[in-house]
């Protein structure tokens, strides 16, 4: 599986996952991709161009800005997005959750199609499809 974790949250996250998931998957923080300041437009054609990706981010702009919508549903990326309240905790609790459901995120973005959405939450194992 090929994981980015947007500009929003922690380099050192993406690093650890990367490191614990090494020869299994590949997972790289978007500044080491793309450097600082990519536009989100920018980052999700291309990501698109390489085939499938999973994106895991706290930035819910991305479900609330039509261009950057479109450009998401329109893609072969499966996107993975902090819940409120996760994406506000601090990152060694982000951590444990991404970590506590990693092997559902790994089985839902195996039988979903580019586009789709879905919130990480705070305390529940249910990872919940965005309705937007």
């Amino acid at each position: 599986m090929k994981v980015l974790v947007d500009e929003n949250m922690s380099p050192a996250l993406a690093r650890s996952l990367n490191a614990l998931f090494v020869g299994e998957h590949q997972i790289v923080h978007i500044r080491e991709k793309f450097g600082p300041g990519v536009k989100d437009v920018a980052w999700i054609g291309q990501l698109s161009t390489e085939g499938r990706w999973i994106v895991i981010s706290g930035d819910r702009r991305i479900t609330r800005n039509k261009a950057e919508y479109a450009a998401f549903r329109s893609s072969r990326l499966v996107g993975f997005f902090l819940s409120k309240g996760l994406y506000k905790a601090p990152v060694v609790k982000q951590m444990e959750r991404l970590l506590a459901l990693w092997s559902t995120i790994e089985k839902q973005s195996d039988i979903v199609a580019g586009g789709a959405m879905f919130e990480l939450p705070m305390k529940s194992t249910r990872i919940e499809q965005l309705k937007v």
